[in-house]
């Protein structure tokens, strides 16, 4: 997420700097588990109505339903500069349902104890990695562009395991997913917290609570993601 910095402003002191990046990430957090709450609550809905299932999964629109979420996230990235707070919440939200409808496809593969199980697996590995990368003194970067490289290798992978169906490739690209976005969210998290902590944004601002949006949005991707290779690992296919 390009995340463009802005005036700077200085801390009187290390208790004031504290609460602030509290405050932040307590703003992060919380639109990041509304977000992810509006996911399961939709993709849920749409799986239990055999209806929305047909029209969605049985004709064309999947691949409408599949790539619109993408095209959120590209909008707002191209248009980080230019959006309000307001606006940003709103497509945030927007992507989170959209995403919703296309995740409805794993209750209909994966049994819901399965789906819980992982769920909470996903949810202790995301929060020991993003507390790790608050707290850690190491400088995360290097691991963090090597990670991201990963991705666009995950990306490759995937397309040419459409190809081949191979499931040892698709065990091993599942491995590797895991690890890139467990990384990841180290990284997005330090990333997030040098930002508030060098005075980059200002508490209280529009720039804040924009930046706060996101936030929530890029620990959102990791966490989706991790679950997803998760499932794929260790989910129960009806």
């Amino acid at each position: 997420m390009n995340m463009n910095p802005m005036p700077r402003t200085s801390f009187g002191s290390t208790g004031v700097l504290e609460n602030v990046v509290a405050d932040f990430f307590r703003r992060v957090y919380l639109w990041m588990t509304l977000g992810l709450a509006t996911t399961g609550v939709i993709a849920f809905f749409v799986s239990t109505s055999p209806a929305l299932v047909l029209a969605i999964f049985g004709s064309p629109l999947r691949w409408v339903v599949f790539l619109a979420p993408l095209g959120v996230v590209l909008l707002m990235s191209f248009l980080e500069e230019k959006l309000s707070p307001a606006l940003a919440t709103g497509l945030f939200f927007l992507y989170a349902a959209l995403n919703g409808v296309s995740l409805a496809s794993i209750f209909l593969l994966y049994t819901g104890a399965s789906i819980a199980v992982v769920f909470f697996i996903a949810g202790g590995m995301f929060a020991s990695m993003s507390v790790f990368g608050f707290v850690t003194k190491r400088d995360l970067s290097a691991m963090g562009r090597f990670f991201f490289m990963g991705v666009i290798g995950l990306i490759i992978a995937s397309v040419v395991n459409l190809f081949l169906g191979s499931p040892a490739l698709t065990w091993a690209i599942s491995v590797v997913g895991v690890v890139i976005f467990a990384g990841l969210t180290a990284w997005d998290t330090q990333k997030l917290k040098e930002m508030v902590s060098s005075g980059i944004v200002v508490s209280g601002t529009e720039a804040a609570r924009k930046l706060s949006i996101y936030g929530a949005l890029t620990l959102y991707l990791d966490f989706i993601n991790m679950f997803l290779f998760l499932l794929r690992l260790f989910g129960n296919r009806r």
